[in-house]
């Protein structure tokens, strides 16, 4: 399978910018499609330039395969285009720009006519309803090489599950062209804010990755703060106040049934994250005045101290192998990042740019780390290797805090507030390239989301 990636270059003085577009997607074609004959097999696209154009596809209208299926097979497709589109790497053709469509899902694609439209790809599918079930099937075509992108797929869902199957179809059709896992099969973990500024009622609320079926899973009735998805998505863990003091808290995200955890006793539990098999929980304790990050094993209820030092130690992440750990320190006399063994050692610093670092979080593919930095009166969202090198910020305002990244470590959903006596804060993504920022739609406000696994 042949990688092609396309570096972003000015255009020419004097040259139309159109005919510059219209000459480099010539280019990129014929590149392709050498490449792909050359290799024997469907191309594959590497995109890693952030000012690279989006890939042009078509989504021909799902066919309704039974009577009474029109209108969810309408639903799907455009579900399907808009989760491929607001990745900011694909472009929808209008369907205004189609020479034909298929008649039928069975149908033999004419390339000829895509080609004309300039489309790389092209999905195409099918939808059955029979009472709740709903069947969906489609097929995704490489255009210029006249191949179809490994093999049709067939979903069996519920009609109230029909998004959760437009959203693995895009799934699917996204890990086939850029060869990454997907990410529109997910859910988000936030805190839904009502009420003026100085006054704000919070409760937990869990939705979809796009905005969708929003549901509570709390009321406003006491404090809640730092949710947190379980590795398997089944539970989320977080600080509540419903006590009067913060304690650790998890919830059963089907049964909406709610404990508290048996941790380490000291005068405050607060930034809890499960440990990647879901065993144990790493969170801070104050006592004393002081705070120190500990380990609590759940089977055997082992309590483990894992810093001691007089500075403040806090907002704990582990490693997808879960070995280290990151977690954000003044010991240096300023809030900065530290990485340590979990199994014991000395701390090392790996933040040292101008400015405050803080809320780390570590990769789901291990190899770089999400932080917060606030430097010169504005907030960034920024990521770095392991080791510290290669930081690059990807945002800034005037708050941007609580960065959680994406099931396959592709991009990354943070909170933004905005400024002033009715400033709100609202959940935002952006691409780990920094490109693609985008507000992701919620009830009212909202804040720290934490991003769980894709779904069985």
């Amino acid at each position: 399978m042949s990688s092609l990636s396309i570096p972003h270059r000015p255009a020419a003085a004097g040259w139309p910018q159109r005919v510059l577009q219209v000459a480099a997607a010539l280019l990129f074609v014929l590149a392709g499609a050498l490449a792909a004959s050359a290799q024997g097999g469907p191309l594959r696209l590497t995109i890693t330039d952030p000012n690279i154009e989006p890939l042009p596809f078509a989504i021909a209208p799902f066919e309704a395969e039974t009577a009474g299926a029109e209108g969810l097979a309408s639903e799907i497709t455009e579900v399907i285009a808009a989760d491929l589109t607001g990745t900011g790497v694909f472009r929808r053709i209008p369907s205004s720009a189609f020479v034909s469509t298929p008649a039928s899902f069975a149908q033999p694609v004419s390339y000829v006519d895509w080609r004309t439209i300039n489309a790389q790809a092209l999905i195409t599918g099918a939808v059955a309803v029979n009472g709740e079930q709903v069947t969906v099937k489609f097929r995704l075509y490489d255009v210029f090489s006249g191949q179809e992108l490994g093999s049709g797929q067939q979903l069996v869902g519920t009609t109230a599950g029909w998004r959760r199957m437009a959203h693995k179809v895009a799934d699917q059709v996204y890990s086939r062209i850029t060869g990454e896992g997907g990410y529109f099969d997910s859910r988000v973990v936030f805190v839904a804010e009502t009420g003026p500024k100085d006054d704000r009622r919070k409760r937990l609320a869990i939705m979809d990755y796009d905005g969708a079926n929003v549901q509570y899973l709390t009321d406003s009735a006491s404090i809640v703060l730092a949710p947190r998805f379980s590795p398997n998505g089944d539970r989320v863990i977080y600080t509540s106040w419903d006590t009067g003091f913060p304690r650790i808290q998890a919830i059963d995200v089907g049964t909406v049934s709610r404990q508290t955890l048996p941790v380490q006793d000291g005068e405050m539990a607060f930034s809890p994250r499960f440990s990647s098999d879901g065993r144990s929980v790493i969170y801070s304790i104050s006592t004393g005045g002081n705070t120190d990050i500990w380990r609590t094993d759940l089977p055997t209820g082992q309590h483990i101290r894992l810093t001691s030092a007089p500075s403040i130690e806090t907002a704990p992440s582990l490693s997808p192998d879960g070995s280290r750990m990151v977690f954000e320190s003044d010991r240096s006399g300023n809030q900065q990042l530290y990485v340590m063994p979990v199994g014991g050692g000395e701390p090392q610093r790996i933040s040292f740019g101008e400015g405050r670092y803080g809320s780390p979080v570590w990769s789901p593919r291990g190899d770089m780390i999400a932080f917060t930095k606030q430097h010169a009166g504005r907030f960034h969202i920024g990521v770095m290797r392991t080791d510290g090198s290669e930081e690059r910020l990807l945002t800034a305002s005037f708050l941007d805090e609580s960065p959680t990244w994406s099931p396959n470590g592709r991009v990354l959903m943070f909170t933004r507030e905005t400024q002033g006596a009715d400033g709100a804060p609202a959940i935002f993504s952006v691409d780990v390239s920094g490109r693609n920022l985008r507000r992701v739609p919620t009830p009212g406000p909202a804040s720290d989301p934490s991003w769980g696994p894709l779904q069985p």
